[in-house]
């Protein structure tokens, strides 16, 4: 990482240049006319922080507080367990943590508003008065965004792309969060069932795009939206592939590109390994992403992809350079 002197949000102390000074209170900044911008603003603007994705990729950690998840379901399960971890990934180079409280891996059960919120709310809570980096909550449902929110997230992670709950637009607008909003097709239930698409990137590319003027009309400012493509969310394993090869396609959407390919099952059908073996298949994965555009890469091996995202960067800024 770099060893320019950081500079801090008013909020916390920032590293790396990663934060930049939060806007004065009160400041006014009119959006409702302006006509979406297809060039990337360089900051991501989520509650009170900045985060700086021009200067370098950022790391999201990835903390399941869930009995099911496909990766480390039950591991954290445990309150107390959860925080011990992300305090451990903040160390290890994130930049901001995702929390979900409700496995979106294929043919997970949906868990209902309650039990959502118990598991994720007071881990937020603590985390909060603990954590230097921004939280993200991964959720579908409004209420339990709310509540995560006043409870110190500062970032709606939505895999159903803040469509599968009429609500969670009102919300994200109601503050100052940012929003990843990604791609899907079907449900964890349904979304692995022979997906199929008659132009794959051309129909990723307009659903992006549709929810992002959804976004937008809904008063959210471009400079609070992130999205991602989707990687194992109603694809087949050469869809996956081919969307890591065609991030480029997504450049002209004006806000930053998160991938995710964390230890997803197309690294395993390549490499016919388990989740906890796919380390160097998400490397190669991350690195491809990166080098292709891609500016926040969500990953559950903080200390190894931090390392392998800052070699990949420095590769793509020689060749861009060139």
């Amino acid at each position: 990482m770099s060893n320019e002197e950081p500079v801090s949000s008013p909020k916390t102390k920032g590293r790396d240049g990663f934060f930049v000074s939060s806007p004065q209170k009160g400041a006014a900044l009119n959006h409702r006319r302006s006509p979406r911008s297809k060039k990337q603003a360089g900051i991501w603007h989520c509650g009170d922080y900045r985060l700086n994705y021009a200067r370098r990729p950022l790391i999201m950690a990835v903390l399941n507080v869930t009995p099911d998840s496909f990766s480390d379901g039950g591991h954290f399960f445990d309150p107390d367990q959860a925080v011990e971890q992300a305090l451990r990934m903040e160390g290890e180079g994130a930049d901001l943590i995702d929390i979900g409280g409700e496995s979106t891996r294929p043919g997970a059960t949906p868990v209902s508003v309650e039990e959502e919120a118990r598991r994720v709310v007071p881990v937020v809570e603590r985390l909060a008065k603990q954590l230097a980096i921004p939280i993200s909550i991964d959720t579908t449902k409004s209420e339990v965004a709310r509540r995560a929110i006043e409870a110190g997230a500062s970032i709606i992670n939505d895999v159903s792309g803040f469509m599968r709950d009429p609500h969670m637009l009102s919300v994200a607008a109601s503050g100052k969060t940012g929003l990843v909003i990604m791609h899907t097709k079907g449900t964890p239930q349904t979304m692995q069932r022979r997906p199929r698409y008659h132009d794959l990137i051309g129909e990723i590319r307009r659903f992006l795009n549709e929810r992002i003027d959804a976004a937008v009309f809904h008063r959210i400012p471009q400079n609070r939206i992130a999205v991602d493509p989707g990687i194992g969310f109603g694809k087949t394993a050469n869809h996956n592939l081919k969307i890591l090869h065609r991030l480029g396609d997504f450049a002209d959407l004006g806000v930053p590109l998160l991938v995710g390919p964390s230890r997803k099952s197309f690294i395993g059908r390549i490499l016919d390994l388990p989740p906890s073996e796919r380390l160097e298949g998400t490397a190669a994965a991350a690195a491809i992403a990166v080098f292709q555009g891609a500016r926040i890469i969500r990953v559950h091996d903080i200390k190894p992809l931090a390392r392998v995202v800052q070699v990949a960067e420095a590769i793509r800024r020689e060749e861009r350079n060139r």
